[in-house]
């Protein structure tokens, strides 16, 4: 299990990186699935998806208030999600992450 976690870390932080991160990781897991990696990989999409969505939504306020609200909310959960892949577990991203892991099964 040790070792599958190494082999995937790689594309699993690399997921993290902005919404290109998520692309570049499901290019690297393509070949060889890593199970690690699938997991990340979903988690950091589903947090792209978030931020994409929230972000259009907020954007139609005038509200210093709810985009402030909003980057801190997403960047706690982009640090617990990073954090969780650079110490090698597969912790779901509080609120939202069972719902990645469901939304996203197609990606392994």
């Amino acid at each position: 299990m040790n070792n599958s976690i190494e082999k995937g870390k790689t594309a699993a932080i690399t997921s993290y990186i902005l919404i290109i991160g998520v692309f570049i990781a499901m290019s690297m897991n393509s070949e060889n699935k890593n199970s690690f990696a699938s997991f990340h990989i979903r988690q950091a999409l589903g947090l792209s998806i978030t931020f994409i969505s929230l972000g259009l939504i907020i954007s139609n306020f005038d509200s210093p208030m709810i985009s402030i609200s909003m980057w801190v909310f997403l960047s706690v959960l982009w640090t617990y999600g990073i954090f969780s892949a650079i110490n090698g577990e597969t912790k779901p991203i509080p609120l939202l992450g069972n719902y990645f892991q469901k939304w996203f099964s197609n990606i392994s």
